[in-house]
């Protein structure tokens, strides 16, 4: 698959402060004048609001948990055909708040119904596009989904669920050491954002503290 452009995408549990990472590191983009996005999952298309709204909101009826992971499935293939791939075609660095990562790690084993199915499903749904780097801020699920007050319908799952979620985040992560960043997500922010500056360097992409966000 041509894919010029860069997908970088940000994981971890619930509370771990990937919405804030990722606005950082769009803001230090936008700074440098590089050509970004971005987007998150579910919710970036269409159909993701819809997706959205049944497996998040408190008030959905009863879903099964394999009804819950083809809802979360078909979310990923509608976003990587409507928004990433598109988006990567013109050369633009691509972020992304959670990806296939994310299924694996809640329902392939959170909800128990197999972490390497629910990857080889979700590889399929998305034509096998893997990011050219996955950041993963871990948190103990005790500490960060403990701390939401209003807990949407995953984050009010139970803690053993984010325990196993966040066991098999690290696991893909130990697997394919060269295309993650693990950091511990209780790092201060402006920390987790200057090491995923430096591991950006790497790709060619030298970015500076963007304007308004705190140096450590």
């Amino acid at each position: 698959m041509e894919k010029p452009g860069l997908f970088i995408v940000f994981e971890g549990g619930d509370g771990a402060g990937k919405t804030t990472q990722a606005a950082w590191l769009a803001a230090a983009l936008e700074q440098a004048d590089v050509p970004h996005a971005m987007t998150f999952e579910p919710g970036a298309t269409w159909l993701g609001v819809r997706v959205r709204d049944l497996v998040l909101n408190p008030e959905s009826g009863p879903i099964c948990p394999t009804a819950e992971a083809l809802l979360y499935i078909a979310d990923k293939a509608q976003h990587v055909t409507e928004v990433i791939k598109p988006l990567l075609a013109t050369g633009a660095v691509v972020i992304s708040d959670r990806y296939t990562d994310s299924v694996i790690a809640y329902q392939g084993a959170g909800r128990e119904l197999g972490d390497g199915f629910i990857e080889a499903l979700a590889s399929w749904a998305t034509g096998s596009l893997v990011p050219d780097l996955t950041i993963l801020l871990d948190a103990d699920p005790d500490d960060a989904v403990a701390a939401i007050a209003t807990k949407d319908r995953l984050e009010g799952a139970g803690l053993e669920l984010h325990r196993r979620a966040r066991r098999c985040f690290l696991d893909l992560a130990s697997r394919n050491p060269e295309r993650y960043l693990v950091l511990p997500a209780r790092d201060t922010p402006a920390d987790i954002a200057a090491s995923v500056r430096e591991r950006l360097a790497g790709f060619g992409l030298e970015l500076s503290v963007p304007d308004g966000m705190v140096v450590p």
